[in-house]
């Protein structure tokens, strides 16, 4: 009997057990629903102590909302989409199952994990969601983005009217799904307000700053792929008084060319944390040296709290743009010590100290 076998022959045993317990009663009394971020409305157990995460967004938030006691279960690139780094913020993910990953699952080993509820991206096809629901299992998506449902389950959505209202949204109501899910509600409201806060303090010290006194920056990723508008890094480097040169001519997440960046001309380039091998390309590129950024050597790793992904994670919000901010006008930040507000987040939501 394959593993696929018993999981199925294990949950019919168990639903004819509950049957005869209750008599009458719904085996849904024992259940709930909750809309995900796509609109589908998904019964999951009263109690979830289980779940497998294949989305690193999403992971990144449970372990924040301590809930990484109840995941079995995380993506295959976890350490390439989160950093080598994450390990030490969640102690013994590195022995947790890998069954799937964005876009694809195994549903045997999967099974094997015996999971209450899996959680996906939005833009998982519609085949893999269908494939784990078809063995009984609750399937949540999460967008941590607000937009009608056929642009939700694109990986590059476009967003109608006001982006930065629709990925505060999005974040809010996502956060707060996740929260739910694991039966961490408070601890949720605790997340969206100190991601949150610091937002006024950078928008006050930024209002006198003209559109075209902005100062022109660039996000680069490898490969020559970096991030237009549709996406929360293009909002990030907004909010920090940053003009996004890729945002002219690019939507989403895509590659350009070295004649486009030639063009755009930036003033900073700016490379993830879990890049750091694109600062050297920079920095040593011959095809780079024209470049502003890279003449006054401001081409600039960023810490591991400021995730400049396409999806707002709440150390970003609450720490990251706040980081950019001081990075492109430390004379209006003086008297922020990005450390000690690194190292207080850390402590409350990581339980973990901030390592620079």
């Amino acid at each position: 009997m394959t593993c696929f076998d018993r999981r199925m022959a294990s949950r019919l045993t168990l639903g004819l057990g509950l049957s005869l317990v209750l008599g009458g009663l719904s085996p849904a009394l024992a259940d709930r629903t909750v809309t995900d971020q796509i609109g589908r409305e998904v019964t999951i157990p009263d109690t979830v102590g289980r779940a497998v995460v294949l989305q690193h967004q999403t992971l990144n938030i449970a372990v924040q909302l301590d809930a990484q006691g109840q995941i079995v279960g995380v993506l295959d690139e976890w350490q390439k989409q989160l950093g080598p780094g994450f390990a030490r913020l969640a102690p013994g993910i590195e022995d947790l199952g890998t069954p799937g990953g964005l876009t694809s699952v195994n549903i045997e080993e999967l099974l094997a994990l015996d999971p209450d509820v899996v959680f996906v991206t939005n833009y998982a096809p519609a085949e893999m969601r269908e494939q784990i629901e078809s063995v009984g299992l609750p399937v949540v998506v999460i967008s941590l983005l607000e937009v009608s449902p056929d642009e939700a389950v694109k990986q590059s959505p476009v967003v109608g009217g006001d982006e930065a209202a629709a990925y505060d949204a999005g974040f809010r109501n996502g956060v707060r799904l996740i929260a739910e899910v694991f039966g961490k509600a408070e601890a949720g409201e605790e997340l969206i307000a100190a991601a949150t806060e610091s937002r006024a303090l950078v928008a006050e010290r930024l209002a006198d700053v003209s559109d075209g006194d902005r100062v022109r920056a660039y996000m680069a990723n490898p490969d020559l792929t970096t991030y237009g508008t549709g996406k929360y890094t293009g909002l990030m480097m907004a909010h920090a008084g940053a003009r996004n040169v890729a945002a002219q001519s690019i939507q989403g997440y895509k590659q350009v060319t070295m004649e486009e960046i030639l063009g755009w001309n930036p003033q900073v380039i700016f490379v993830q944390d879990r890049y750091p091998q694109v600062v050297d390309e920079i920095r040593s590129g011959a095809a780079w040296q024209p470049i502003d950024a890279v003449a006054a050597g401001r081409v600039w790793l960023m810490p591991e709290y400021a995730k400049a992904w396409g999806y707002p994670m709440p150390e970003a919000m609450a720490l990251g743009e706040l980081w950019m901010a001081k990075a492109l006008y430390p004379e209006r930040f003086e008297d922020i010590d990005m450390d000690a507000r690194a190292d207080d987040y850390y402590r409350r939501f990581y339980r973990a100290p901030y390592q620079p």
